[in-house]
């Protein structure tokens, strides 16, 4: 199934709740491949394998994010 989304004034999209309820995470990793945004769900076995930037648009307005293994650590203290 495909949707058109409109993207808000900062930025932002919504993924349709029907999409995100099949899933257990309400964290995803976004991906850009030549003229393709690529949309897939965060799993913490990812994270371990490869590096990622986590980003947070209102928490990181200058762009800044967080290392991978921290968000590791930051996600097993949460289990």
């Amino acid at each position: 199934m495909k949707i058109i989304v409109k993207a808000t004034s900062r930025g932002q999209i919504t993924i349709p709740v029907k999409w995100r309820k099949n899933f257990a995470t309400d964290n995803y990793i976004i991906e850009e491949k030549k003229d393709v945004l690529e949309i897939r769900p965060l799993k913490k076995e990812a994270l371990e394998k490869e590096e990622h930037t986590v980003f947070d648009a209102i928490r990181d307005n200058k762009g800044k994010g967080i290392k991978a293994e921290d968000l590791v650590k930051i996600l097993y203290e949460s289990e």
